[in-house]
Order: C-alpha cells, then sequence, then structure tokens
C-alpha cells in the first residue's frame, strides 16, 4: 500500500481574494468537475465560504459511471491563502486535498497538493499506476480549461 501524490499548479489572473471567494465555495465545485462524474452536492450548504469542521455529502461517479457517496471534512482554513479537504467516506483509502493560494504579478498563483492510498494493497497500486493517477489527473486538466475559460489565462504550469 502506497501512498500517491498529486501537484498542480495553475496561474489565475484575479485577485488573490477573487480566488479564494471562487474555491472556497463548495457550490463551485460541481462547476469544474468533468460532467462525465456525474458530481452533485447533496449537504445543505449553509455558507457561500467554507470553514474548518465543514462536512460536505458528494454523489459522484468516478469510475464506470458507478454511483458513490464522497463525504469530505474542511479540517484546515487560513482565509485567504489555504484550506484542506480530507475524504471521510467514499472511493478512496486515504484523501487529502491542499489548496493553496498565493498572490503573484498579475494575479494569484494555485496549488494544489492532492495525497491518496487506494485501497486493495499492492492490487491498488497497480490500479492506480494503470487507471486512477490519470484520471485524478485528467480531472484537475479539465478544471485548468474550465478556470481559463471562466477568468482567462496567465503563464500556466502543470505536472
Amino acid at each position: 500500500m502506497s501512498l500517491h501524490q498529486f501537484l498542480t499548479v495553475q496561474n489565475l489572473p484575479v485577485s488573490i481574494e477573487a480566488a479564494w471567494n471562487f474555491f472556497s465555495n463548495p457550490a463551485n465545485l460541481q462547476k469544474i468537475t468533468p460532467p462525465k462524474m456525474s458530481f452533485k452536492i447533496r449537504s445543505k450548504i449553509d455558507r457561500p465560504s467554507t470553514y474548518a469542521g465543514q462536512i460536505i455529502e458528494y454523489k459522484v461517479s468516478p469510475v464506470f459511471s458507478i454511483p458513490m457517496t464522497w463525504v469530505t471534512e474542511i479540517t484546515h482554513v487560513r482565509e485567504p491563502f489555504y484550506f484542506v479537504d480530507e475524504q471521510r467516506k467514499g472511493p478512496y483509502k486515504f484523501w487529502h486535498h491542499q489548496h493553496h493560494f498565493e498572490k503573484i504579478e498579475g494575479g494569484t498563483k494555485m496549488t494544489d497538493i492532492v495525497s491518496y492510498e487506494i485501497p486493495l494493497g499492492p492490487i491498488g497500486d497497480l490500479i492506480n499506476t494503470l487507471y486512477i493517477y490519470q484520471q485524478v489527473k485528467n480531472i484537475f486538466t479539465h478544471r485548468s480549461k474550465v478556470l481559463n475559460e471562466l477568468f482567462g489565462t496567465i503563464e500556466n504550469k502543470r505536472n
């Protein structure tokens, strides 16, 4: 059983406050998730900005269109610089997603660090190599494209 990591960086031509307002609002997650995942928030969102201790339940179909419940908890928040979501129930054995925002010339540098573990031990590691890592990458590639359409572009770097 291995811990896997995915890192992506995208520079957006918006202020750190605008980036924070968009990404810390759970309702916007559906806008940047690939449609084929059938992502739907099932929790009532009681605030427009995320907060430590917030529990969010989703329905998502990440593999072969099979719907599943995914529950995350926002565990750390330091507005407008970062927040962390961790899976409490879902397809991964472990999921820890850091969202970092840094003011740069002309906009905001957004860094995502996803650490995850697949169930099934060595078989899960093989599945990650053959399928899961590419799926995670595809989610962030889609998100990057949507964000460029919404906000425009400045120099972007990706893993």
